[in-house]
C-alpha cells in the first residue's frame, strides 16, 4: 500500500497512461455492434441507387395528369406493372401510365408518381373519395386507369442520391456502430468492418460472507451484489463483461481464480479486500503478484483523497500485462469507483476520446447544507433535472448505502476543499443515468 494520498485526477491520470487501446481486426456486421470504427467509411454508390416510387400507385407524365380533376378525370392506358426487384421496365409514353409498387424503379418516360387513391385503382369505378385504401387495386390491372388529381414532377418519387451519394464520407472513424449504423454500412454494401473490439471485462468479487442471489441467507451473509452491478456496468460502457462467482476469503484461491480468468480478459476488475483490515485478500493475493520479467507489473494499492472510494488499488498482471483495477466493497464505493475509473479504462481499449461521463453545474436543492470531509473529494447521489438545472441530493452519504444509488441518476461533486455547501450554491454534477 502506497502511502502517498493520491488525488482522483492523478489516479484517474495513471490508469489512463497504461491503457493501450485494443488492436483492431475485421468482423462481420452483426459482431460488429457496439464496436469502434477505426477507419472513414465513403459510400461506394449513392443511395438510393436508382429513382424510385415512395407509394403504391401510377408512374405518368405530368403533362397527361395536368388538368385531372374529379370530373374531368385523366384517363390513361395501362401498359404493365413495375415491381420493386423486377425485370426488364416498360416506357411509359403520352397516355399511358405504369402500375407501380413502393420501391419500385421509376420506368422510362415517366416523370411522377401518382397515389392510387388518386385515381380508381384501374377498375374504372370511383376516384379517392371512395376513401379507396392504398394498394387496393386489383392484382395485375391492366386496361385504363382514371386519374383525378394532377402531380407535380418528382411527386412521390424518391430521387436517385437523395440519401447519400457516392463518395460522401458515411461514417468516420471513432463512430461506435449502433443499429442505424449497421444498417447505414449494410445500405451501402459493406458485409465486414474495420474495429476495435469491444472489451472483455471480467468482474471478481471477494468475501466468505458474500451469497449468490436466489440461495438463503445464512447469518451474517449478504447477497453479492457487487459483481452483478459492475457487469452491468461494465455492459453500459461497452464491454463484454464476465461475472465470476464470488471468492472466498483465501489469497491462494484468489490468486489461482484470477489467474485462471487472465486468458479472456482485457481488463480485470475485482471489489472488496482493498482495505486495512486483517482480511483484504485482494491486497495480500496480488501485492507480489507482478512478473519480474514485465517492467512495471504488479499491483499498486492507494489511498485516494475521495468519498466514497477510499482504498483502491491498480496495476497489472500476467503475461500479457493485463490491467487490473481493485476496487472496495461497499456497494456505493463500489459503483462510484466504477464511474470514475473503471468506466473510463474500458472507453480507453475502445479507442473513444471521449471516456468520461459528461458534466454539467447545477444549482443545489436541498432542505439543509451537504457537509463534506476536509481534503476530500466526496460524491454524492442525486438526481438532475435538466429543465430547470437543479439537482438534488438522494440518500444519505453512506457507502453502504445502495437503495439510494438505484434511484440516483448523478452525482454531485464536493471539492477537497469545501466541507460544507449551501442550498442555492452552483455545484458540479456527473451525469450517470
Amino acid at each position: 500500500m502506497s502511502s502517498t494520498i493520491w488525488s482522483v485526477d492523478d489516479h484517474l491520470e495513471d490508469i489512463l497512461a497504461a491503457i493501450r487501446p485494443l488492436d483492431p481486426i475485421e468482423l462481420q456486421l452483426p459482431d460488429a455492434q457496439g464496436c469502434v470504427l477505426v477507419e472513414d467509411v465513403t459510400v461506394p454508390v449513392a443511395l438510393p441507387p436508382f429513382d424510385n416510387s415512395s407509394m403504391d400507385g401510377y408512374a405518368v407524365r405530368t403533362a397527361d395528369v395536368a388538368g385531372a380533376s374529379e370530373e374531368f378525370p385523366a384517363v390513361l392506358t395501362v401498359i404493365g406493372d413495375v415491381a420493386a426487384g423486377s425485370g426488364p421496365l416498360p416506357i411509359v409514353g403520352p397516355g399511358e401510365a405504369a402500375r407501380i409498387m413502393t420501391g419500385a424503379p421509376l420506368p422510362p418516360g415517366a416523370e411522377t408518381v401518382v397515389p392510387v387513391e388518386w385515381t380508381d385503382g384501374g377498375t374504372g369505378g370511383g376516384a379517392a373519395t371512395t376513401m379507396r385504401p392504398a394498394g387496393d387495386a386489383p392484382e395485375g390491372a391492366s386496361g385504363e386507369v382514371r386519374v383525378h388529381r394532377p402531380a407535380e414532377a418528382g411527386a412521390h418519387v424518391r430521387s436517385r442520391g437523395s440519401d447519400v451519394q457516392a463518395g460522401d464520407l458515411a461514417l468516420e472513424a471513432g463512430t461506435v456502430l449502433g443499429p442505424p449504423q449497421i444498417g447505414l454500412l449494410a445500405a451501402i454494401g459493406r458485409g465486414t468492418v474495420r474495429v476495435r473490439p469491444r472489451p472483455r471485462v471480467v468482474v471478481l468479487s471477494t468475501g466468505s460472507e458474500l451469497v449468490q442471489p436466489g440461495e438463503k441467507l445464512g447469518e451474517g451473509q449478504i447477497y453479492d451484489s457487487n459483481s452483478f452491478a459492475l457487469c452491468a456496468a461494465a455492459r453500459d460502457a461497452g464491454a463484454l463483461s464476465y461475472r465470476v462467482g464470488a471468492v472466498t476469503d483465501d489469497a491462494e484461491t484468489l490468486r489461482a481464480t484470477i489467474e485462471d480468468q487472465l486468458i479472456r480478459a482485457d481488463l480485470l476488475v475485482t471489489t472488496g479486500g482493498v482495505s486495512v483490515g486483517a482480511y483484504d485478500v485482494v491486497k495480500e493475493a496480488l501485492s507480489s503478484v507482478g512478473d519480474e520479467d514485465v517492467p512495471g507489473s504488479g499491483v499498486d494499492f492507494r489511498k485516494l483523497a475521495m468519498q466514497p472510494g477510499k482504498p483502491q488499488g491498480f496495476g497489472s498482471i500476467g503475461p500479457e500485462h493485463t490491467p487490473l483495477l481493485a476496487l472496495p466493497g461497499n456497494p456505493v464505493s463500489s459503483y462510484v469507483s466504477f464511474e470514475l475509473f473503471v468506466r473510463p479504462a474500458i472507453r480507453a481499449l475502445m479507442g473513444l476520446k471521449d471516456v468520461q461521463r459528461p458534466k454539467v453545474r447545477a444549482v443545489l436543492k436541498a432542505d439543509k447544507a451537504l457537509t463534506s470531509p476536509d481534503g476530500r473529494r466526496q460524491f454524492l447521489r442525486g438526481r438532475y433535472d435538466a429543465e430547470l438545472g437543479t439537482v438534488s441530493p438522494v440518500g444519505g452519504s453512506g457507502s453502504h448505502l445502495i437503495a439510494a444509488l438505484a434511484h440516483a441518476d448523478c452525482l454531485i461533486v464536493v471539492p477537497e476543499a469545501d466541507t460544507s455547501v449551501e442550498p442555492g450554491a452552483d455545484v458540479e454534477v456527473v451525469l450517470i443515468g
